[in-house]
């Protein structure tokens, strides 16, 4: 099962499953999209795909989903990968949408991971990946929302991995945090990619390729691409006042660049 799997990672991670000759259900708002990816999906690899309109940040939504994955007896992955972004300072920005990015960042995974949990540890096998990003390990004027949601999914992920292992369970977690890659995400903020280094972006199918990688391995976080390993591994050892001081660089060109986040 995978969230926001109309376009960009979560389309990745339809495409290699279904390679791999996984039956899929599809979950995202844009029935269009996914009705067109299933049947692409079902020519191309000759696998069950099945589709689930829903908006994981509305209680409806959410609880159709969660039904979906609860009633799953052979669920082996659950991906929850919806998300969005937003620029401009917390305070000035519309609060339907902060309050909407906590629902789909933090109490859908809560939802779907609690309820594919109850279907994978009684079985003895399976995993939960979650969709956070590099901004988990430094924090963002114009994207204090954001950078927090996505530190809360991979703490969360830390804890579940040590409460698995503590049980002596082999389903698996994993907190995926990528940096800036190709998808619509970027095109949705308006944000231009000229503003970003080439040698920054990569692509949704090597992320997901690393990903499912780290899985089989059971890496518990898995942070594609050597340069954003290096930017998590030295960010997350500086003391707080220095970091501080690196995360608020510059903020003149933050702002002529409109708040670009280091995300994904």
């Amino acid at each position: 099962m995978i969230t926001g799997a109309s376009s960009g990672i979560g389309e990745a991670f339809a495409r290699a499953l279904a390679r791999r000759g996984h039956a899929l259900l599809l979950i995202a708002r844009r029935e269009e999209r996914l009705a067109a990816l299933a049947a692409e999906l079902r020519a191309r690899h000759g696998v069950r795909v099945e589709t689930l309109a829903a908006d994981l940040a509305s209680d409806e939504g959410l609880a159709r989903a969660a039904a979906a994955v609860g009633a799953t007896d052979g669920l082996t992955l659950l991906v929850n990968n919806a998300g969005f972004g937003t620029r401009g300072y917390f305070h000035a920005g519309a609060l339907d949408e902060q309050e909407r990015m906590h629902r789909l960042h933090v109490m859908a995974p809560v939802r779907l991971t609690h309820a594919a949990l109850n279907v994978m540890i009684p079985r003895g096998e399976g995993g939960v990946i979650q969709v956070a990003s590099v901004a988990a390990f430094a924090r963002s004027s114009y994207n204090a929302s954001y950078c927090a949601t996505k530190s809360w999914m991979a703490v969360f992920t830390e804890g579940l991995h040590l409460e698995l292992r503590e049980m002596g369970s082999p389903v698996r977690v994993q907190a995926l945090c990528p940096g800036f890659t190709y998808s619509e995400f970027h095109d949705v903020l308006g944000i231009d990619r000229k503003t970003i280094a080439s040698w920054l972006w990569m692509s949704a199918d090597a992320v997901v390729e690393e990903s499912l990688r780290g899985l089989a391995r059971g890496r518990w976080l898995v942070i594609p691409g050597l340069v954003y390993r290096w930017f998590a591994a030295v960010v997350s050892k500086l003391p707080v006042r220095l970091r501080l001081a690196v995360e608020a660089r510059n903020p003149q060109r933050k702002a002529r660049a409109g708040g670009v986040p280091i995300t994904r």
